[in-house]
């Protein structure tokens, strides 16, 4: 990776990253928050109430996306670009 320096940092650009990196963080407290009630939604899909796998897939493809999106974002702030 190498340090781009002509990275446009808009206040916009900033202010949605700092948003994206709230979002995240409010979802791992979450996730923390509501571990037990996840836990138990684990153990009622063992037991064979299938239709509740959509629910931690669900909460992975949210996480995916805004973890992700925020990841970019921060490093395109930075500067920082992959090699090509």
């Amino acid at each position: 990776m190498h340090a781009n320096k002509n990275t446009a940092r808009s206040p916009g650009a900033l202010a949605y990253t700092l948003l994206l990196g709230i979002i995240s963080a409010t979802l791992y407290l979450l996730l923390y928050l509501y571990s037990d009630i996840l836990t138990n939604i684990a153990t009622m899909i063992r037991q064979g109430h299938k239709g509740y796998v959509v629910i931690p897939i669900g909460i992975a493809l949210i996480f995916s996306f805004v973890h992700g999106a925020f990841t970019g974002r921060f490093w395109d702030l930075l500067g920082l670009k992959a090699k090509k």
